[in-house]
Formats: C-alpha cells, structure tokens, sequence
C-alpha cells in the first residue's frame, strides 16, 4: 500500500471549499432517486444552538443527458455533530447507481514500505514547526498576534504547544478548537451514512482524488521543514471567521442539516479553507515539485472521472462541497455547457 505523506500538511486546507454565491436560474423540481464559500478584532459571543437527533440533509441535484442521469449531494462542513442524518432519496440514489463517486480531494503518496514510513517519522514530526525556531509571535504582525492571543485563550486555553508552530497549522489547531466547543463538526455525519448506503447497494465507492506522487519523500520532507510558506493569509481568514462566521457557520449547517436549500442560497460562505490550501501548494517548496494550480487540477480530475463513470453506468452518484453546486459558475453551470439538464432540489 502507498504511505500517505503529508496527510497533516494537507488536512487543513482540504476540508475548506470554494465560496459560496448565489446561483444562476436553474430548473427546480424534486427529485425522487427511488423512480429511478476586515473583521473587527472583539470576539463575539454567539448563542445560536446547532440542531441534534435525526435530520434529512438536503435533496439531491438531478443532473441527466439522454439515457444517463448522475445524482449530486452537496456535501458541508462543518455539521452540527449531534444529529443523525437519514435521506431516503440518498439510499434509493445510490441503490439506482452503478458506483458511487466520493468528493474530490488531493492525497500525496510515495511508493516506500513499512520501514521507509519509520525513518521518515522525525521529519514527520517538524512539518508543523517554524523553519529555525521562529515563534509564531515573531511570524506574524503584532495586531494579529494579539487576536491569535485572544481567540486561543478562548477555545484552546493555556497550551502554548502551537506557539512553535507554522501560522496554518496553528490556525487550524485553533479552528477545530472552536468547532467543537460550538457543537460543530468537520467529519463523521456523513461519510459513515454514504458507506452504509454503498455497502447495502453492493456497489464500487470511487475516489476521485487527484494525486501526487513524491518520488523522494525523505528530500521532499527537508525542503518542506526549510521552507518558509506564505500563510498569514490563511492565519488572518481563519481568526475572521472565528471573529465574525460563527453564528453565521452554526445557522448555515443547520439549514443542511434540515435540507433548507433556500437559506443557504442565500448565506455568505467565507472560506477560509482556499487560502489555507494555497499556502501549501503555492510555496515554492510545491514549485520544485512540477505542481501547478493544483485547486484546477483538483477539479479537473473530478470532472474527468464522473465522465467516464457516465460512459461505463447509467446512473452515477456523486458528492461535492454544496457550495461548488449554488456558485453561479460552478458544478451546475459547467455540467450544463457539457449538455446535461438540470434538477435542482
């Protein structure tokens, strides 16, 4: 099997989706799968409640050009991490489906065994500090340290473990901190609902993936832990959402969470996730790896691979961050210019 490299370098920025905006006109009917993205420095309190118990998400997009129809749930993250989310029309979608394709991501791999993955693990353990030493006081602006202090004593408390470390590391440290004191989580409401749903149906789960393969992981480990990344950006985004999105993020999962497609078309979806992933990949550290744009090549393999799914079955599920689905010039619009006709929920 190919050892994961990097997995925590990636983890943070992946999770993030692109903006939301509002949509272009598209079709609206429901779809039944059975017949067939400067913030002021005071920290807010927020009291809104995330929902708990059972919940049916959102419907699903219904995407169909001659005989093939490919069914989308719009995924979101975070959820509210105490409900139960049970869709009918997913189960009866997948149980129509020839395979079911996963959302798409970035994964870096390295063709090393058991023993290459041991060596590795000192350099491993360097990923999140600063080149030399560097505190995360001196690598960012005063005003910023000074909200970082805030914000920290507030959802992480007196821990200085990640003042070592390399501003996006530390910002997603402090981000998780605040998802689960507000109730919220990153994983586990719905991958564990697809699985079961794929299982029952007897069907492949695809990966959509798009991967980079390190040829000298232990060199590409050192150039990383040298390597001084552009990642204020990605600091500052964070500490705003944290500042500002809270009630905001809460209300928005619970809207999913309900299957309220109207209000989430119309909540604003500050990301701080893109800027997160562009720290990683746009440093000069991924430039001496032949990487370009990897957010383009991210979509472009998704989109090669829901094609071919199309050529080998006749109906196709698949999951995508829900804001790529309600931006005027996404999933819709580009599934649309390749010819497919559109039923949004």
């Amino acid at each position: 099997m190919q050892g994961k490299l990097l997995a925590g370098l990636m983890i943070a920025a992946i999770a993030g989706s692109a903006a939301a905006q509002p949509t272009s006109d598209t079709a609206k009917s429901s779809p039944t799968p059975a017949s067939v993205a400067d913030a002021p420095s005071a920290i807010v309190d927020m009291d809104a409640i995330t929902v708990t118990g059972v919940q049916p998400g959102p419907g699903l997009w219904k995407f169909h050009k001659g005989d093939r129809v490919l069914w989308i749930l719009g995924t979101l993250s975070p959820l509210p991490k105490n409900i139960t989310w049970v869709s009918d029309d997913v189960n009866a979608a997948i149980a129509a489906s020839g395979v079911a394709l996963q959302g798409p991501g970035l994964a870096v791999t390295a063709d090393i065994g058991l023993f290459g993955r041991l060596s590795l693990l000192p350099s491993l353990f360097k990923l999140r500090k600063n080149p030399n030493g560097t505190k995360l006081q001196e690598a960012l602006p005063p005003d910023l340290y000074a909200r970082w202090q805030a914000l920290k004593v507030k959802y992480i408390g007196k821990d200085r473990t990640s003042e070592n470390w390399r501003p996006v590391f530390a910002a997603n440290e402090l981000y998780q901190a605040a998802l689960e004191k507000n109730g919220l989580a990153e994983s586990g409401v719905i991958g564990p609902v697809l699985d079961k749903a794929v299982k029952a149906a007897g069907i492949e789960k695809q990966s959509t993936t798009f991967t980079i393969k390190i040829d000298d992981p232990k060199q590409t480990l050192k150039d990383f832990n040298a390597s001084t990344l552009d990642d204020v950006q990605c600091f500052c985004k964070t500490l705003d959402r944290l500042e500002t999105d809270l009630a905001v993020m809460k209300t928005r999962a619970n809207a999913w969470a309900g299957g309220d497609i109207d209000t989430l078309r119309t909540l604003p979806y500050d990301d701080q996730g893109l800027a997160c992933l562009s720290a990683l990949t746009d440093s000069g550290f991924t430039q001496k790896l032949g990487i370009e744009n990897i957010q383009a090549e991210m979509a472009r393999q998704w989109y090669r691979t829901v094609d071919d799914a199309l050529q080998e079955h006749k109906v196709v599920f698949a999951a995508v961050p829900i804001s790529q689905l309600l931006k005027s010039d996404g999933v819709v619009a580009k599934l649309q210019a390749k010819g497919y006709e559109v039923e949004s929920p």
